[in-house]
C-alpha cells in the first residue's frame, strides 16, 4: 500500500515507514537518509528542469527531507536513443531492504514520472538498490572551507 503524500511533504513528521525508503550510512555519529538522484538532460533541452520543485515532490513521494535529498542535474551532449524519447533520465541509488518490496518501489517510480510530467517533462526512471554494508560516504568536514 502506498503512503499518501503529506501536505507538508518534506518536514520531519512524514511517516516513518516512508522515510525508511532511502537510509544510508554516513561515517558520522548518526545514520541519515540521503537518496542520490542524478538527472541527465540533453544540453539542447529547451524546457526548464526546476530542481527545487522536483526535490520537494520527491521528498513527498519518499518521505524524505530536502537536507538529505540531493538532486544533481547533468547536461549531456547526446545519448543513444532507446525509443523512449525522454526529456530527463532519472538515476536513483537507494538502500535495499526487505520491506521495500518491488511493488512499493515501482509505485514510487511511477509517482516520480508523474511529478516530472507535472513539470512538462518526460522522465525515464531507473532505481538501483544496494546493500548498506557496502556503502560508504565521507562528507566534507565543517573546517574544510
Amino acid at each position: 500500500k502506498r503512503l499518501d503524500a503529506d501536505p507538508s511533504p518534506c518536514l520531519d513528521d512524514t511517516p516513518r515507514k516512508a522515510r525508511q525508503l532511502f537510509p544510508t550510512l554516513h561515517l558520522t555519529v548518526s545514520t541519515n537518509i540521503m537518496p542520490l538522484v542524478k538527472l541527465f538532460a540533453r544540453s539542447n533541452l529547451k524546457k526548464t528542469v526546476p530542481l527545487p520543485r522536483l526535490q520537494e515532490k520527491l521528498c513527498g513521494i519518499w518521505g524524505t527531507k530536502p537536507s538529505t535529498t540531493k538532486l544533481m542535474l547533468f547536461r549531456c551532449e547526446d545519448w543513444t536513443d532507446e525509443s523512449f524519447q525522454e526529456d530527463v533520465y532519472v538515476d536513483i541509488r537507494a538502500y535495499g531492504k526487505a520491506e521495500r518490496t518491488r511493488e512499493f518501489v515501482l509505485d514510487g517510480m511511477k509517482d516520480i514520472q508523474k511529478a516530472f510530467a507535472e513539470e512538462d517533462l518526460i522522465a525515464n526512471v531507473r532505481l538501483e538498490t544496494y546493500e548498506g554494508e557496502r556503502y560508504f560516504h565521507v562528507p566534507p568536514t565543517s573546517d574544510a572551507k
